[in-house]
């Protein structure tokens, strides 16, 4: 099945249920209040090489190209710094998109209709099955203390429409400003950047949250499901899914769920 025919078969149209399409690393097609909404757009085809002081390499296909994708309402960008998260093809999608949420920092870059928001910021739309949905950023951090100025910022973000509370980690490790969201949200469902990304220039240095890391701040969210993202498909990824499902089988832990890449799927 080629990418466009799983499309017309997988993914819905607009509804009330919460339906959401893996398409590789950190890109998600997520159907919220009847809303359209795509996460970190990364569809450049494999392999990739981009290259920097930190280079990074694409060894997976997306599960869907831009061209299988149904119109967007919205799209929710951790950062635009790395192609892992914001890549060329990416960058054609976000020009189509009424509205990008993102850093500050990159809405100044991106312009157009990219718009910035700090931690705790909020914006606020309409859904088409009915009631708002409400986007909050939350804290992200991405690598070890100190190394943010070489990083760049990122943010995580938290979705809610009636009774459902989404959080999306966004590139981030574990540190102490993540409390604060199961501080402030009752989250369901949590999709967490995983992979435990390193770089021969960084030695041991993580980038994104390892296997344990993400079930510890499951723990603490007190999520009842746990979808990852951002752990295969790159050079840079260390973990494998073997790697996540033995971390999380370790009680207590939500329930742990993998989506099948390309296919729509109730959350």
């Amino acid at each position: 099945m080629t990418a466009t025919d799983a499309t017309a078969t997988t993914v819905p149209a607009h509804g009330g249920a919460v339906t959401a399409t893996h398409i590789g690393t950190a890109t998600l097609l997520l159907r919220v209040g009847g809303l359209a909404v795509l996460t970190d757009p990364a569809f450049d085809p494999a392999p990739a090489e981009y290259p920097g002081d930190r280079p990074l390499r694409r060894t997976q296909d997306p599960a869907l190209a831009p061209a299988d994708l149904p119109p967007l309402d919205l799209v929710l960008l951790s950062h635009d710094q790395h192609a892992d998260n914001l890549d060329v093809s990416g960058r054609e999608v976000l020009a189509g998109a009424p509205l990008v949420l993102t850093t500050p920092e990159a809405a100044a870059r991106l312009g157009g209709r990219a718009e910035g928001l700090a931690p705790w910021e909020t914006r606020t739309l309409p859904a088409p099955a009915g009631g708002p949905l409400t986007v909050t950023a939350v804290p992200a951090r991405h690598g070890p203390e100190g190394t943010e100025a070489v990083t760049g910022p990122v943010t995580g973000f938290v979705l809610a429409h009636g009774d459902r509370t989404l959080y999306i980690s966004g590139d981030t490790v574990l540190h102490d400003a993540l409390d604060a969201v199961a501080g402030r949200f009752a989250v369901d469902t949590a999709f967490l950047h995983l992979g435990d990304a390193h770089f021969p220039s960084t030695g041991d240095r993580a980038f994104s949250m390892n296997a344990e890391d993400g079930a510890a701040l499951a723990r603490t969210l007190g999520a009842r499901t746990v979808i990852p993202l951002h752990y295969e498909g790159w050079d840079h990824f260390t973990e494998p899914r073997a790697r996540i499902e033995a971390a999380f089988a370790k009680a207590p832990a939500p329930r742990l769920r993998f989506l099948a890449p390309g296919v729509a799927e109730t959350v």
